[in-house]
């Protein structure tokens, strides 16, 4: 099973990333006000805790979360972030976020095949519950869609990155 010494350092802060990077390319898809994008932060961080507590979870999935909860690694993700998606337009946002999806993939694929499908699950899986965390057109007091078309079609896209 991969870990961290399997992996450069800009290898790592990748695979640190990936788990905002599926969440952030469903919110930029549609950004849904400042609920929205608190819900939708807070479906990330849920599934952040549920990795690191869960039995079942993969070894290198959890290797990153638990890595995650160190400030030097939530610092080298925050820093990465900023430098791919600093000063972007949301749909920017959403075509970076895919293409770094597509280079954690691959990235999997090289170096921990055996953990690869495990890992691209839990990031679609991010995805999916972000787009779910906040209901897409509707007023202060509710209404719109669970999940809107923009964010179905880049939950397709994010499928299609990760190979899942």
């Amino acid at each position: 099973m991969a870990n961290k010494t399997s992996f450069t350092e800009d290898e790592w802060t990748l695979l640190l990333e990936s788990p905002m990077i599926a969440g952030m390319a469903v919110t930029a898809a549609e950004p849904s006000g400042l609920w929205g994008l608190l819900k939708e932060s807070f479906a990330g961080g849920t599934a952040l805790s549920q990795a690191l507590s869960g039995s079942d979870t993969n070894p290198l999935v959890k290797s990153v979360v638990s890595d995650f909860t160190t400030g030097e690694a939530r610092g080298a993700a925050r820093d990465g972030l900023k430098a791919k998606l600093g000063d972007s337009k949301p749909a920017e946002i959403k075509t970076r976020c895919i293409d770094a999806l597509r280079q954690v993939s691959a990235l999997l694929a090289a170096k921990a095949p055996d953990d690869a499908v495990a890992f691209r699950n839990w990031l679609k899986q991010i995805s999916q519950s972000t787009a779910e965390a906040a209901s897409e057109g509707g007023g202060l007091f509710g209404g719109g869609v669970k999940v809107s078309d923009a964010e179905k079609a880049t939950l397709g896209e994010i499928s299609a990155a990760l190979g899942v």
